[in-house]
């Protein structure tokens, strides 16, 4: 019989919430830039600073190299900083990208969007308005999904492909698109007016906000990671 007091977590589910709020704290610093540039991540000095043991800083610190905002060398953690350049030749093309999968479709009567697709992708953005997501970096695996799932819906499997490799790469620097409720919300609405332009067969409308949409969020995450950069810069050292 469990003499576990009523009300208090797990121990497994408290090392588990440990992990994820050191990770979640990590990520923060580093997309507000309160480490240096090209910074050593120390795991000891992190763990002091968080008030937790190595372990969780460690598994976080992995889990953020698997996000492309930390370096692992063989002497250590570093910080990654943002490629800027880079970015806009990749948001290049992934405007390019993704604008044939509607255009395609104005082209040809043959190329219909699958609704199969986008009807439970519009409910789930239906749903996400009703119920706002706080601002969090993590949503841009849900903004992945919808852009993914979008282009798939056009039939052709290597453009969408090659959206995906786009994401990957870019995907670092876009965290910093999800940072306030206004961009959150920004996202949902924009997001449910593409897919709803494209059920109704609105396809010009539906390229026109589509090319807006991605337009904006390269203005966002530009000056949000121009911004972190000067932050890392008054860090160094």
């Amino acid at each position: 019989m469990s003499t576990q007091p009523a009300g208090e977590p797990t121990p497994n589910r408290a090392v588990r919430n440990r992990r994820e709020e050191t990770y979640t704290e990590l990520r923060g610093m580093l997309l507000r830039g309160e480490f240096g540039m090209r910074g050593r991540l120390v795991e000891l000095h992190l763990a002091q600073r968080l008030g937790v043991s190595r372990t969780p800083v460690r598994e976080a610190l992995v889990r953020l190299v698997a996000d492309g905002l930390v370096q692992r060398l063989p002497d250590g953690f570093y910080t990654a900083r943002p490629n800027l350049p880079e970015l806009r030749d990749l948001y290049e093309l992934r405007i390019t990208v993704e604008l044939r999968g509607i255009t395609r479709a104005l082209e040809s009567d043959a190329v219909v969007h699958d609704a199969a697709l986008l009807e439970p992708l519009r409910d789930r953005w239906r749903a996400l308005r009703s119920d706002m997501p706080a601002p969090d970096p993590g949503f841009v695996s849900e903004d992945e999904d919808f852009h993914r799932t979008l282009l798939r819906s056009s039939g052709n499997r290597q453009l969408t492909e090659t959206l995906e490799s786009v994401t990957t790469r870019i995907r670092p620097v876009r965290m910093y698109d999800y940072l306030t409720e206004d961009r959150i919300e920004r996202t949902v609405t924009e997001h449910l007016d593409i897919v709803e332009h494209v059920l109704a067969q609105r396809l010009p409308e539906a390229l026109t906000a589509l090319r807006r949409h991605v337009g904006e969020s390269l203005d966002v995450v530009e000056k949000r990671a121009a911004h972190a950069i000067a932050q890392m810069a008054l860090h160094q050292g």
